[in-house]
């Protein structure tokens, strides 16, 4: 029994560890769909600052990360 118990735990371990290995972050997302339209992209870095500018025809993305924190900002042509 205690077995079979183990053989169970490490299955949903192992199951859980690698599917958050594939998972990709809302940024690395937005980043690859953002290259795929053909945008183009700015990088600049400060110290631990970063920041990253995309803009396509009718997209502009903005993704800043500080202090381990990420914020994101998405305008399309339709807002104003």
């Amino acid at each position: 029994m205690k077995k079979l118990i183990y053989v169970f735990f490490m299955a949903c371990f192992l199951t859980l560890s690698l599917t958050s290995c594939r998972e990709q972050s809302e940024k690395d997302k937005l980043i690859e769909e953002m290259k795929e339209e053909g945008a183009t992209m700015k990088k600049k870095v400060d110290g631990d600052e970063s920041k990253i500018k995309m803009e396509t025809e009718n997209k502009k993305v903005k993704i800043k990360e500080e202090d381990g924190e990420t914020k994101i900002k998405v305008k399309t042509d339709t807002d104003n």
